[in-house]
């Protein structure tokens, strides 16, 4: 009698893992839904439709964008990562969802590096450090050098506390030894608006925000806070070039709930990095100053973890409280 369990349950375990398989063979066969955790007309939001629209021509199946915004991205982001893993719910997240906000908020939903799936770094949103032309430093050395010279007494505009902006200024002050002062703003326009007016003399932006005052020879560029030179601006060094090791990078990726098979994390993957190869989405995304990534799976979760990492580092060095 024992031993007829044994077969019995035996035969029950090869049947559901037949079942679930064949389940994970035939996906898609119903509509996916893409979670992006901000409102509508967000620059994720567009990305999210670009995107979208091509996963669901490559996996068959239609891709349906739904905007749950609200607690800076917390909300969405949550919903996802309490979604079932069946293929069926993915997320457009940005550094600040899977990074700085567990750092910034008090009772924070999930575990932004457990309760993931990392599907694909998407894309880089390329951040600057710009001045009004009557500021007299015209690159990162000198000012340095002005800045220690004049401490306290250099100001740099940013998006917001706890911002990429922000934190790629503290941690310009922290390895220049240096001591500007951090001026936020509600957003990345006003702070533009600012050094436009020579109300402050520096910011911290994001590029696709500044650009046409570069171009037009209304802001100067004094670096690029990414690791290596963007292709946008070739002629303009990294702030790594003065400042070894220093690197902030904002992006763009997907994340799956927790859990998510390794087939389905695959055939996402690869429909995903297909669509933002193609030509007409990556053109939009360099006119939006996305810098088109597309990495592994391996990859993107290695970028999240140092990134949340060294984010938490620098927002407890300068003492910004959990709200």
């Amino acid at each position: 009698m024992q031993g007829w369990f044994r077969r019995a349950a035996a035969a029950l375990a090869v049947l559901g893992f037949s079942m679930a398989a064949a389940a994970q063979s035939a996906y898609p066969n119903k509509p996916i839904k893409m979670v992006v955790p901000y409102p509508p007309g967000a620059s994720t939001d567009a990305v999210a439709r670009l995107v979208g629209q091509k996963v669901g021509e490559e996996l068959g199946q239609p891709v349906v964008v739904d905007n749950k915004g609200g607690a800076s991205g917390n909300i969405g982001s949550d919903f996802v990562a309490k979604a079932a893993p069946d293929g069926y719910t993915f997320l457009l997240a940005t550094d600040a969802t899977h990074t700085s906000n567990a750092h910034l908020f008090k009772n924070f939903p999930f575990d932004v590096l457990k309760d993931v799936t990392p599907i694909t770094l998407a894309a880089k949103n390329i951040l600057v450090l710009v001045a009004h032309p009557s500021f007299p430093p015209n690159n990162v050395r000198e000012l340095i050098d002005y800045a220690k010279k004049n401490p306290g007494k250099v100001s740099y505009g940013s998006a917001g506390q706890g911002s990429p902006h922000h934190l790629s200024g503290a941690m310009l002050n922290q390895m220049a030894g240096i001591e500007m002062v951090h001026v936020p703003y509600k957003g990345g326009g006003p702070a533009a608006t600012d050094v436009l007016g020579g109300q402050i003399p520096i910011i911290f932006s994001s590029y696709v925000t500044v650009a046409a005052q570069i171009q037009g020879g209304k802001l100067k560029v004094l670096g690029v806070t990414e690791k290596e030179r963007y292709p946008g601006l070739p002629n303009v060094p990294t702030i790594a070039e003065t400042l070894p090791g220093f690197e902030m990078s904002s992006w763009l990726g997907f994340f799956g709930p927790p859990n998510l098979p390794a087939p389905i994390v695959t055939r996402l993957h690869d429909s995903i990095v297909k669509a933002l190869a193609a030509p007409d989405v990556a053109a939009k995304l360099d006119a939006a100053g996305l810098l088109v990534v597309g990495s592994t799976a391996q990859q993107f979760a290695a970028q999240q973890k140092a990134d949340y990492e060294k984010r938490g580092t620098l927002i407890k060095a300068i003492g910004i409280q959990p709200e």
